[in-house]
């Protein structure tokens, strides 16, 4: 799974992704489905230098609401890691710091291959050539997408409306690929 990358603040690239800080770049994943989970694997010591956390499904749809992540970038730094990445499909304000990849398109709700990424994935950047690349093949992507399940979140009924809004579509309005 490869992605376009941008190493511009606040900005977004269609079917690719936002990256606000370049850094030195690492490459084991762990998966967290909510702020909390992750939150608690900081508190626990389960974070470590060198790791990449992803945070999917937390898009328009996943969110829902696109959800700002500074909690987890603060959360990250105040723990005083100085080497630990965050990829997520949701947004991120100017105030983020340390590695930070976010807007993936298309989003996980949405059949979007960060859906995909599983713990202990490998992960390759590239920054100067604007490139993210999970080691998986296009079938393993697939199988896996397959068999992808969105959290559940009890929401109220305004964001189940907004949920409703951007289901099969990203925030630009394109329309998602199916599964």
């Amino acid at each position: 799974m490869t992605a376009a990358i941008q190493d511009i603040p606040q900005k977004t690239m269609s079917d690719g992704c936002a990256v606000m800080n370049r850094e030195e770049i690492y490459n084991l994943i762990k998966v967290f489905f909510t702020e909390e989970a992750l939150l608690n694997a900081i508190a626990a010591g389960q974070i470590a230098e060198g790791d990449v956390v992803v945070l999917p499904f937390q898009g328009p749809a996943g969110g829902p609401g696109m959800p700002e992540m500074l909690t987890p970038t603060d959360a990250i730094k105040g723990a005083g890691y100085q080497r630990v990445a965050l990829i997520t499909d949701g947004r991120f304000s100017g105030a983020t710091s340390g590695l930070s990849v976010g807007h993936v398109e298309m989003e996980a709700y949405n059949g979007g291959p960060i859906a995909a990424i599983q713990n202990g994935d490998i992960i390759d950047f590239d920054v100067p050539q604007r490139k993210m690349d999970v080691r998986l093949t296009p079938v393993q992507i697939r199988d896996r997408l397959l068999a992808v399940k969105a959290p559940e979140r009890k929401l109220p009924r305004m964001l189940e409306t907004f949920r409703k809004t951007y289901t099969g579509i990203n925030c630009y309005g394109k329309e998602a690929t199916p599964k």
